[in-house]
């Protein structure tokens, strides 16, 4: 077993403390780090140990002000590990805002069909490479972005961070050199109706996308979501409790979102958990 491997099967025994500012997560966050850093900072091809996952091939890759690496951060690997608990439980996942594609790998090793929704073109072509590195046959990648409605919407690709791209209108003040185009948008509708499981990363759009949702959607289905701001968290706070959908934050360890300070107002903050369910099932 590796150093991320031991932290990986770790991290279900812990989520009393999986909020930031505990002792336990300050502690496994460095140590996940220096880890990273030994193994996947290289450029090479090369499959590399990833228990409980098996091999991954994760080449190196320069995203602007982040990288790759940033990619393996504690958050991260605590929603791997939620991934791989709950290999049983779901079969359908879409991962919207894939990225370079880590997240739908990993999806695809625990035995989910995964679909998998990137808008840029550039950031596409990376997670394609990816996922024929790993032979991922269960992943059908979508070069699209994912809204309230399909269509075509401008978007914003932000040289200084890649990973903060996003559609226009998302973000109140993209910041540093930013490029323009129009994108393909699907629809949340028939996304939702496929999935049992939704990883929602779309970097301020999922106000948008959440609210034009309804209560029998998720009946059936549950998301990890990256609320971006307090707006966002108002929005997704007032919607879920109308529909009668519980949420679980992060920022709590995992209890159940009982009033808007509850909630996630940022990345710093950690992952909210959606679900009909009435716990969240670790």
């Amino acid at each position: 077993m590796t150093i991320l491997g031991e932290i990986i099967d770790k991290l279900p025994t812990v989520k009393e403390q999986h909020a930031r500012d505990s002792r336990i997560y300050n502690d496994l966050k460095a140590e996940a780090r220096r880890e990273v850093e030994n193994l996947f900072s290289s450029l090479e091809v090369k499959p590399i140990e990833f228990p409980p996952f098996g091999t991954l091939v994760f080449p190196y890759h320069k995203m602007g002000a982040i990288d790759s690496l940033n990619l393996f951060d504690l958050d991260e690997l605590i929603i791997f590990s939620f991934y791989w608990q709950n290999r049983k439980r779901y079969k359908k996942v879409a991962d919207i805002g894939s990225n370079i594609g880590l997240h739908s790998i990993l999806l695809s090793k625990c035995g989910y069909d995964v679909r998998c929704y990137e808008p840029d073109p550039e950031t596409f072509k990376v997670l394609q490479r990816n996922l024929k590195l790993n032979n991922c046959s269960s992943v059908a990648p979508f070069n699209a972005a994912v809204s309230s409605k399909p269509g075509e919407m401008e978007f914003i690709r932000v040289l200084g961070n890649i990973t903060g791209s996003h559609l226009a209108g998302s973000k109140a003040d993209p910041y540093g050199e930013l490029v323009k185009f129009p994108v393909k948008v699907e629809g949340i509708g028939p996304i939702i109706e496929w999935a049992d499981f939704i990883k929602l990363d779309a970097e301020g759009h999922e106000k948008e996308i959440v609210l034009a949702t309804d209560r029998e959607q998720w009946k059936k289905t549950d998301a990890m979501i990256e609320v971006e701001n307090k707006d966002n968290a108002a929005a997704l706070f007032a919607h879920f409790t109308n529909l009668g959908i519980n949420m679980f934050a992060q920022k709590i360890n995992w209890r159940k979102v009982n009033k808007i300070d509850d909630m996630p107002a940022g990345y710093k903050n950690g992952s909210l958990f959606v679900s009909s369910k009435k716990e969240m099932p670790w």
